[in-house]
């Protein structure tokens, strides 16, 4: 493993905490964990997050033990940025056919796992923290899908600017 990629405790400010890297890169990144959803085929699966809210299933995202310090502070969130890797996804699809619309797009014009690198992202409302296990509502994956990362939802961070004159005129 190069340098650069280990991890490095001399490095780190206080409060932070450094934990051994994997030995290994999966598709260049590491997974961090396996999310765990009632859907095993993609049939059964819902086809977007608000179909995945209305079916009310709480689903979980187990981390990897090594990285359970990283969820410090986490239930102060109320919506959280999950991605993921859709390991059962095609990727070699420029052009698909969704069979809703009936006729081709292109991939990058679609919300669709088939893509040259299936990485998908959900904004799922937080329910709980137990252990290593984050409780969630509103994932649409299938079960035991790789975990990329977990984030605050950035709409936590983004503050609103006050009212100014002017900005409810319609002429």
């Amino acid at each position: 493993m190069s340098p650069s990629l280990e991890a490095q405790p001399s490095n780190i400010r206080d409060g932070e905490i450094a934990v051994p890297l994997p030995d290994h890169f999966d598709a260049s990144v590491y997974f961090i964990g396996r999310i765990h959803t009632p859907w095993k085929t993609r049939k059964d699966c819902p086809k977007n997050a608000r179909t995945a809210r209305e079916t009310g299933a709480v689903c979980t995202i187990e981390l990897d033990p090594r990285w359970s310090a990283g969820l410090r502070d986490i239930e102060r969130c109320t919506h959280l940025v999950v991605l993921y890797w859709m390991d059962k996804a095609r990727r070699d699809l420029a052009v698909q056919v969704p069979g809703h619309l009936g006729k081709g797009r292109g991939t990058f014009a679609l919300r669709s796992p088939v893509r040259p690198n299936p990485i998908a992202t959900s904004i799922v409302k937080l329910v709980g923290v137990e252990g290593n296990t984050i409780l969630v509502r509103g994932l649409d994956c299938l079960d035991d899908t790789p975990l990329l990362d977990v984030k605050p939802d950035r709409c936590e961070f983004t503050p609103l600017a006050p009212p100014q004159p002017g900005d409810f005129q319609t002429e």
